[in-house]
């Protein structure tokens, strides 16, 4: 399917599937079975966009096999791109990750091939950086092999201890630096357990073991930084899970005086069922109503003249979306959302652009922070920022920007901002809205970007008018 086994750059995944891209319905089982059989597969490619569509239709969605050869050959991609990359910018020349079946490292996670789902009773992935330029070695230690992207290195009838192997492979390398997963600060770097670093540490002899360090760079690195061909599938993710909100805030879902937020919030987990994707968190659908200070959930029943809110993300391709968007139920004879509400979303679209015009690399998340709430400020906005990376996880690994608790900024946002990143750009502005007598409102507003390095870009546009649901 395009990828090439073992070490080494992918035979480039062929753009087969584009001709599909736009396309509101699924291509047949057949019809992708014959496209497989011409060539390789790839995601529906569309282009990042900062500006939102009204009514997207949703791409189409891979079939399972199509899936797993589209992961493959963005894994084999990282693996050859990504880990010689951080390795050599950290100076570690050797690598050990260790997983436990159904008790994953969160990277060792990352590093399965689609046919394995899960480590296999226990899981030893080394990676050595031999120097002179030479290619980066992927061993595993194992007794099951990960779709050729690893070279299997333990053959358990010549040596049946697994650490032994370990340590005889440590030995034949002489590495200057082994790095392991441990991190007081990060859980994703924090995947080493204290049973497997006795063990590991019991077969490797004391000079080996004076020569461990923190692999916590390595591993929020990889976890972080987003490939090109990720990067081309991506916008056509967000396409998919904003094709859904846009049904979910529509008359197919909602009947004003009947529906309530639990309806929608149902409807969305039966879609992606239906879709065959799934949600990383259950989703939330909010009323936000004239005279009521606090937001409406539940059983509550949707009326004309609410303003609805959801947070809503999905998980396809290994990646994670997450975007809060708001809709308006017109109330008799209105045609748009009250002028307060409309300039509540605006003033969210204003935090919004002082964070993306405050990232820049080296900068701690901390520091983005309060630079950011600094020109939101001096704008007359009221801002609450409370931004994280995006990828692998929908809280995923890197440094915080804020927390809807803590505008100070913490040692999770202690650590530098990297490029070939994805964020979460979640957000909020206070704003008084005069047609409800001056009640202060939360415009909360999240939608997903990418940082080159040198600016932000939204991957599939950002909200700039509310949505408007008929009331009949």
């Amino acid at each position: 399917m395009g990828i090439r086994r073992g070490r080494g750059p992918i035979a480039g995944v062929a753009a087969a599937l584009i001709a599909w891209a736009g396309a509101a319905q699924a291509p047949t089982t057949a019809q992708m079975g014959q496209r497989m059989a011409k060539a390789p597969v790839t995601a529906p490619i569309l282009p990042m966009s900062d500006v939102e569509q009204a009514s997207p239709a949703p791409p189409f969605i891979l079939g399972i096999r199509d899936r797993a050869a589209l992961e493959n050959a963005i894994l084999a991609e990282r693996l050859d791109t990504v880990v010689p990359a951080i390795m050599r910018a950290q100076k570690i020349d050797m690598w050990v990750l260790v997983a436990r079946e159904y008790f994953e490292d969160p990277v060792v996670a990352t590093m399965l091939n689609a046919e394995s789902l899960h480590a296999r009773r226990r899981t030893i992935l080394i990676f050595f950086d031999p120097g002179a330029g030479k290619p980066i070695e992927r061993l595993t230690v194992s007794r099951y092999g990960l779709g050729g992207l690893f070279q299997p290195a333990w053959d358990p009838d010549k040596q049946p201890d697994q650490w032994k192997a370990v340590a005889e492979i440590v030995a034949a390398r002489n590495p200057k630096a082994i790095a392991i997963n441990t991190s007081s600060l990060s859980a994703f770097a924090d995947g080493m357990t204290l049973s497997q670093y006795k063990d590991l540490t019991a077969a490797l002899p004391q000079a080996a073991r004076d020569r461990i360090v923190s692999g916590e760079k390595l591993a929020i690195g990889w976890l972080q930084t987003r490939s090109p061909m990720e990067m081309q599938a991506y916008p056509g993710i967000l396409r998919l899970a904003h094709s859904i909100i846009a049904d979910a805030f529509s008359r197919k879902v909602i009947t004003p005086g009947r529906t309530t937020a639990d309806d929608v919030v149902w409807w969305y987990r039966q879609r992606l069922s239906d879709l065959g994707l799934v949600p990383w968190f259950h989703p939330s659908i909010g009323v936000i109503r004239k005279g009521s200070a606090a937001m409406l959930e539940g059983d509550t029943i949707i009326q004309p003249g609410d303003l609805l809110w959801t947070d809503f993300g999905i998980t396809y391709l290994r990646l994670n979306t997450d975007t809060q968007h708001l809709a308006y139920v017109l109330k008799q004879g209105e045609t748009e959302a009250p002028a307060g509400l409309r300039a509540g979303l605006r003033a969210a679209n204003g935090v919004q652009d002082a964070l993306l015009s405050s990232f820049r690399v080296g900068a701690t998340g901390n520091e983005v922070l309060a630079a950011a709430r600094a020109k939101a400020i001096a704008a007359g906005l009221k801002p609450s920022i409370y931004s994280h990376p995006l990828g692998y996880h929908g809280h995923a690994a890197g440094p915080a920007i804020g927390f809807w608790d803590d505008q100070r900024g913490d040692e999770r946002g202690s650590t530098p901002i990297a490029p070939n990143t994805t964020w979460s750009i979640e957000l909020a502005a206070y704003l008084a809205v005069p047609e409800w007598g001056g009640q202060e409102v939360q415009f909360r507003a999240e939608e997903n970007a990418y940082f080159d390095g040198t600016r932000v870009r939204f991957l599939d546009g950002r909200q700039t008018a509310i949505r408007l649901i008929p009331n009949k």
